[in-house]
Formats: structure tokens, sequence, C-alpha cells
């Protein structure tokens, strides 16, 4: 798979953004027909010819130093995440990163999962670089419910996001998530674009939402392991939550993220009564047994808690669920 073209578009929507006067350069006249720095400008200030890096430009990394790459992040002010995404396009396309790169996982160890269930004061996932959401804790799977309509199979937090008109009420600043889902798909793009469930769930996106391709066109990319999301729950109303990302040692693909609420506020009492309200909804089930042979990876399916959101209607817990189908776009 050719990674050309993302290079290309990478590297020139990095040089757009910075002006001469935030790299330090003398803007001479007005009459300047990009909206950031030159090509012979980055050039300059990586300490590379100007025809070297236009080939660079064009998307031809094979090749390139460590070196080299250092002096062009820094020319292009890259921050730590748009940083490594630029190793990893650089990198992707040799063998010896294809032989060892493998499809993101979709099954968690049985001792993961342990570990999920005794956090029982903290809603608590682990998702891959896809955003399948494979596992949960009972309280996680609460939180997550209104994503979900009871079919099987893992939910995607990203599909939901786009194509689910539900999330637009779930989740408190879609705008955010939106832009959030889009950066951590990117940059796993650039780490393994040998993912062919990756490259499908970008192009069914892309297809099937405007405001998903026109984030994907920026390019942006961003790794969140710690901050702040807003749920509006139907059972239990609004809450805000901080949430901790940790990638697991021997599962370096999944991230297991923890949400907690600020004690004493209105989102610790929500927090609590959701704790109460799935407790006394939930039939008894546990989670199915997970197979800890080192045999490929399986899709990981998780019991319906039989939560309730409106009604009589029971709302399978999310995890494990794909989101319910909408139209061309959801929202």
């Amino acid at each position: 798979m050719s990674n050309q073209s993302d290079i290309q578009d990478f590297l020139t929507s990095r040089r757009a953004r910075i002006t001469p006067g935030q790299a330090g350069l003398a803007a001479f006249g007005t009459n300047r027909r990009v909206p950031g720095l030159r090509r012979e400008e980055v050039a300059m200030l990586a300490g590379v010819s100007v025809d070297y890096y236009v080939r660079l430009e064009r998307g031809n990394l094979s090749g390139v130093s460590d070196g080299v790459l250092e002096s062009l992040c820094a020319a292009l002010q890259l921050d730590d995440t748009e940083r490594t995404h630029l190793y990893h396009l650089a990198r992707s396309g040799t063998t010896e990163v294809r032989a060892r790169r493998q499809p993101a996982s979709r099954r968690v160890r049985p001792s993961v999962q342990r570990l999920l269930d005794a956090m029982v004061g903290a809603p608590a996932v682990v998702q891959n670089g896809r955003l399948d959401l494979l596992a949960a804790n009972h309280l996680g799977r609460a939180l997550y419910a209104p994503l979900s309509d009871g079919a099987r199979g893992p939910v995607n937090y990203a599909r939901a996001t786009f194509l689910d008109p539900r999330s637009r009420d779930f989740l408190g600043n879609w705008e955010r998530a939106a832009d959030d889902c889009v950066a951590l798909l990117r940059l796993e793009a650039g780490r393994n674009p040998q993912d062919r469930e990756l490259t499908t769930l970008i192009g069914e996106l892309a297809t099937r939402s405007d405001t998903f391709r026109v984030r994907w066109a920026a390019h942006n990319v961003h790794l969140h392991t710690t901050g702040s999301k807003t749920f509006r729950h139907p059972v239990v109303g609004e809450l805000t939550l901080t949430f901790e990302g940790l990638q697991l040692a021997a599962d370096p693909h999944l991230t297991l993220f923890a949400y907690t609420a600020e004690p004493g506020s209105p989102s610790s009492d929500a927090l609590a009564l959701l704790a109460s309200w799935s407790a006394h909804d939930r039939p008894g089930a546990v989670p199915a047994p997970v197979d800890d042979s080192s045999g490929g990876p399986t899709a990981e399916v998780l019991p319906d808690d039989g939560v309730r959101t409106s009604g009589s209607r029971s709302v399978p817990g999310a995890v494990g669920r794909p989101p319910r189908r909408s139209g061309p776009e959801g929202g």
C-alpha cells in the first residue's frame, strides 16, 4: 500500500499553518501565494536543499535518515504526536515493518477483563486503535448503553459517533468528540496502514459522512491519554467525567480508559445513580469466558446487561454491540 499521498498532504498541511513570523523568518513583501511557509523556507529551516525537500513533500521518504526527519519536525514545529505520525509514515512502507505489524486486536485477555470487573466504582472500557470498544466493566457498559441497540459484535466508537444520530444527544461536545475520533484514526492509519479492517472503516465513514470526510482531509493527529468528557445519559442526566487512558504493556495496541467524577459534584451523584440503577437492572450476567490460548485474535462479545433507558425498552450494554445504522450520515 502506497502512502505517498498521505505524506504529501500531511507535510503540505503542516507547512501551510506556519507563518514566517512564527518560524522566526522575515516576511518580505505581501504578495505570498501560499498561506504558510514556502518550500524553500522549510528547506532552509531543515538544513536541506530545496530539491530534496520537494522530493520529501511529494511523498518520497524512502531512505530518509532520522536526522533529516528530526530537522523536518523542528522546521514544521510538530508536536510529539505529529512527530510520531511522521515517523510512522516514513517507516510504514518498509518490508520489515510490514512483516512485523499485526491488525489491531479484537480480544482482551482474561486477566484484563478481571481487572475491569474489579474497578467497581468507575466506568472502564478497553479499545483498540480502530476505536473498537472490546471490553468493559458493568458500569462502563451502563455508561455507553445509549449507543447500543442489542446487535451482536463490538461497538466501534468512530462509527457510532458519525453514523448513529443518537451520538449527537449522548456526547455533550459532539464536535470535539468527532475531532478526537478522526485524529486517533489518522494516527492509527499512519502506524498500521496494512490493517484492512481499518481501511474499510475509514472508507465507510468517508463515504457516508460529509463531516468525517472534511475532518479526515485536515490530517490532524492527536493522542488523548487524559482529559474530560461530558455525557448526556437518558437515565441519569448529564455527567462530566475525567478520563485516564492507560496503554496495556503486554498489549500495546490496546488502551484501558477509566472515568471518574469530581467528588461531591453533581456528576459524582449521577455516576452513583448510574451504578445503582444498572445494578438493579442487571440480570446477573457475567462476561463470557475468554479463551486464554495464543491463537489468532477473535471477536470478543460481552453479555447483555439488560439496562433500560425509557419505559420498558431494554437497551443492552454498548460494548460488544454495533450502533444502530442510520441514513447516509447520522445527525
